[in-house]
């Protein structure tokens, strides 16, 4: 008889933790256009390498942010790979698609969608610099950012920048 009044209880544990938690329910859903570019350059045995930075918490992604107001999806494109890694001399050779990440910000749920293009970096591409918030930044071999990316829908784009690529950037 008490073992099954203690399996009952068990149960009784494990129920609790699903119906139990401390979170908030979510109470606003707020959508937030953003924008960044997967952006390559052409190294000294004219190999693409990709750049991308590592945020703060050390997942490897590409240069992107937030739209502003009067502001259209590329120029913010070129404006945050310019703020967050230090290249101002870019060039946009298109849109390579959308994404859409969501996440929870305590009662909000975020929705939001990145407009990606494909950005060639010129001038002086060793000149790069990470913002204090990145934990890094990079340019890797296609190879390797296609290994370190952290998120599959940048990596589908990247094959697909990869292709852009080498047909001159476009379509």
């Amino acid at each position: 008889m008490n073992e099954k009044k203690d399996d009952k209880s068990k149960l009784g544990d494990r129920v609790k933790k699903y119906f139990s938690r401390s979170r908030a329910s979510i109470q606003e859903l707020v959508r937030e256009p953003t924008a960044g570019g997967i952006v390559y350059r052409q190294n000294a045995n004219n190999e693409v390498e990709i750049l991308l930075i590592q945020d703060s918490k050390d997942r490897w992604t590409i240069p992107k942010g937030h739209i502003e107001e009067g502001e259209t999806a590329q120029e913010t494109a070129k404006r945050e790979i310019a703020e967050e890694a230090g290249l101002k001399d870019t060039e946009v050779l298109g849109w390579l698609g959308k994404i859409h990440f969501r996440y929870r910000r305590v009662n909000t749920l975020v929705l939001m969608t990145t407009q990606i293009y494909l950005v060639k970096a010129k001038g002086d591409t060793n000149a790069i610099k990470k913002e204090e918030w990145m934990n890094g930044i990079q340019w890797f071999s296609f190879g390797e950012a296609l290994d370190k990316i952290e998120y599959e829908d940048i990596g589908k784009l990247m094959l697909l920048a990869s292709k852009r690529i080498r047909q001159g950037g476009k379509k």
